[in-house]
């Protein structure tokens, strides 16, 4: 399933303008995700997008979508091998002037708050201009992560009353914070409440596996949802796969894994 989760966040978020991206690119009529996400960005066409940009619209596409920031860039430069040297060195020239200032901005105050990743302040800059102009190109998603942390808080606050966010519906019921998925699944938080402003829930630290108040936040929350929501897809399309005939051995994060019969 192509970027699953890009197509549910999309969805989820009415970023519609990347909903037809995607149908028209299963049409076989769109563009390169990647080639968009990177011309949306610096208002280009897609087609004047060369190969070394479209690997910096990737990085963005994968990295930024929920919530992540110049920690995010970091993540991905381990997870394909990417060099954020370069990456600076061929984006920042293209980086509109209000951008830029905005992120020194940003340098600046994290300079005094120990929180640059040790990263110089080219390539900082670099990626927090990226962030800045991804969230740009996608206002709603962007407002989607807070309209959804909001609407967390309030049923937190307020039990048993529903709140809507878009195509979802939050709720807490008996110690339990609901969020209703579109499919009519519920994606389930147990205790959970909101400490020194901070939304929390039970659940397995993934550290010391230690049974424990956990904090979340909006990206978190976001990303939960999406991939809960991608389950469910994957799990609806399973039964007719086999009433086909390919028998499901095993399903792997998105993939579906059948046993056939060898062919010649």
């Amino acid at each position: 399933m192509s970027n699953i989760e890009g197509r549910i966040l999309a969805w989820l978020a009415e970023e519609n303008w990347k909903v037809k991206a995607f149908s028209e690119l299963d049409n076989g009529k769109g563009d390169d995700l990647y080639k968009l996400a990177y011309a949306r960005a610096f208002n280009l066409l897609p087609e004047n997008v060369t190969k070394a940009q479209r690997q910096i619209g990737k990085v963005m596409e994968l990295g930024l979508g929920y919530g992540g920031g110049v920690a995010a860039f970091l993540t991905f430069a381990l997870a394909y091998s990417l060099n954020l040297a370069e990456l600076a060195e061929a984006a920042l020239p293209n980086i509109p002037p209000g951008v830029k200032r905005e992120a020194i901005s940003w340098y600046q105050k994290s300079v005094e708050t120990d929180k640059t990743y040790g990263l110089s302040e080219k390539v900082f800059v670099t990626c927090d201009s990226l962030k800045r102009m991804w969230r740009n190109a996608h206002p709603q998603t962007a407002s989607f992560w807070y309209d959804i942390e909001d609407a967390v808080k309030q049923a937190i606050q307020s039990p048993e009353i529903p709140f809507k966010c878009r195509k979802l519906t939050v709720r807490r019921y008996k110690g339990w914070l609901r969020i209703c998925l579109p499919s009519g699944c519920s994606l389930c938080y147990p205790s959970a409440r909101i400490e020194n402003g901070q939304v929390t829930y039970m659940g397995t630290n993934p550290y010391s596996r230690k049974w424990e108040q956990l904090k979340t936040y909006r990206g978190k929350i976001t990303e939960n949802i999406c991939q809960a929501a991608a389950r469910d897809v994957l799990a609806y399309s399973m039964p007719p796969i086999e009433k086909a005939g390919y028998e499901i051995v095993l399903t792997v994060y998105d993939e579906i894994i059948n046993e056939t019969p060898d062919t010649p």
